[in-house]
Order: C-alpha cells, then structure tokens, then sequence
C-alpha cells in the first residue's frame, strides 16, 4: 500500500478533482475574457471534473464549455435565473441527467448596486438579496439531498471582502447580503458535517475581471477604465488588484479532497486590502 493511499489522498500528480461532477452557478462572463466563474469551471475541468457551467445568459456558458472543450475537459451549458426555485430544480435534474451525481456546488452568482440606507429604495434592497444570498439557500436546499444521499459534497460559497470592510462606496445591500453567505455557509458546514458535507467560503477582494471595464468603470468612473483601474491597483498592500485565477486556485483547494477536513472556512483572496483597511 502506498503512502498516498494510506493517507487517504490520490497519488501524487493524480488531477486534483478527478471523477468529480460539479454545478457551478454563474459560470459565465460579464464582457469579453476569463471572470471568477469562467476560471473556476475550466480549472476545476483542467482538474479531471465534469462542469455543469450554468449562466443566466446561455451563450456565455456556451463560451466557457467551448473553452473547457476546446482543452479537451467535459462540461454542459445550462441557462437559468437561480432566483427562481423552479428554475434551481430543473438545473439540478438536467446536471444529475448528465453526470449522476453532484459532487461540488460552487455558488457565484451575485453583483452590487452603490447606495446607502437613505438612498437605496426597499424594492432594491430585495433585489439584492435575492441576487446575492437568496439563491445561495434555493441551490443548496436542492442539491443537499441529493450529496446527503451520496454519501458526501463540498459546497464552495463567494462572498467579497465588502462583508468585511468598507473599501470604497456605499454598497450597503451588498455588504449585508454577502455578509449573510457567510453566517448561512457556516450554518450549513456544522449541520451537516455528519454527513460527510463540507461548506466553505471564498472572499474575493479587488479583482480585475471583465466586470471592471464592462459595468464598473461606467458606474463609478464616468466610463473612465484607465481611471479605475489605477484607483483599484493602488488599494490592496501588493499594488495591484488580483485576477479570476486567484479565485479558482482558492476554490480549488475548498473543492478538493485536499480540504477534507476543512469546513466552515473563509478564505480572504485581496493581497492584504482587509489588512489594511480599518
């Protein structure tokens, strides 16, 4: 028996999510390039896993499984809005029709709307956490069973370093949203640990994805990328803002079997920013 074995661990230089089935939700794109879910869904393909890639918008799940396919890795697109319970459940049933399991549940839906208490109206207010955390309960109220029957899963949450400081704008709704998939991750990671479950949360900081230039510039910047970009690299103690491969590599390690005995854990990926913020 080899050292490998007995420590439970595939053998060295084995892919690190081999036979894993994954549903990973917002597995798309805003803009052209690689965003968190995009890099997350071809790393953990690159890995050995089969990638259920579901988007609101179906073309961008297309171009990430046409990119997981095109390294020869295994994925189906699926289009739904995860707000919606219906919609949950027929994504979980076309992802057990297409692998027979799920294994990881990778939860990255979620965008941010600037306001404060004043400012925000309540009907925005709502929307933000149905955009945030609500559909984090609705997918992991449908896929605990299905793991809990399997004897075992990983759910990977993403929150942001907004739940932990504040960085820059009133964000107020996305703050308190995010805030909220911790405490429900943490939730979820004791109750059902017994049964093999574990629960984590990855918290992104300032990253330079494609929502830089494709929705935050405009908001904030007055359309000025170059402006943006330099205000962003300037925060986080390592002077630049991270990129999605920081967020998958992070995600990774929670997916595998590398985190076995790790569960309830939150992993701060922003180049010191919380650090240094007071």
């Amino acid at each position: 028996m080899s050292v490998a074995s007995v420590q439970g661990l595939p053998p060295r230089g084995a892919p690190r999510l081999a036979g894993k089935r994954v549903l990973l939700l917002g597995a798309g794109s805003v803009g052209e390039g690689i965003g968190n879910g995009r890099a997350m869904a071809i790393l953990f393909a690159r890995e050995g896993a089969q990638v259920a890639c579901v988007d609101l918008n179906l073309a961008a799940a297309e171009e990430t499984t046409a990119l997981i396919a095109a390294e020869g890795g295994q994925a189906v697109a699926l289009s739904a809005d995860v707000t919606q319970e219906n919609e949950i459940a027929r994504i979980v049933a076309a992802t057990l029709a297409a692998f027979g399991r799920i294994d990881i549940l990778v939860n990255n839906v979620g965008g941010s709307v600037p306001g404060g208490p004043e400012e925000m109206s309540p009907e925005v207010w709502h929307k933000q956490f149905h955009h945030n955390l609500h559909y984090v309960h609705l997918s992991t109220r449908a896929v605990l069973p299905v793991m809990v029957q399997q004897g075992g899963g990983a759910i990977v949450n993403l929150s942001s370093v907004a739940a932990l400081r504040n960085i820059g704008p009133d964000l107020m709704a996305y703050a308190a949203s995010k805030s909220g998939v911790m405490a429900l991750s943490r939730m979820i990671a004791v109750r059902y640990a017994p049964q093999g479950i574990r629960c984590n949360v990855v918290i992104p900081g300032l990253m330079h994805t494609p929502l830089v230039e494709a929705r935050l510039a405009g908001q904030r910047s007055g359309g000025d990328v170059s402006a943006i970009v330099a205000r962003r690299n300037a925060q986080p103690p390592m002077g630049r803002m991270g990129d999605a491969w920081d967020v998958a590599y992070a995600a990774l390690y929670l997916a595998s079997d590398e985190a076995k005995y790790v569960t309830g854990a939150e992993i701060v990926v922003d180049g010191g920013l919380t650090l240094k913020t007071p």
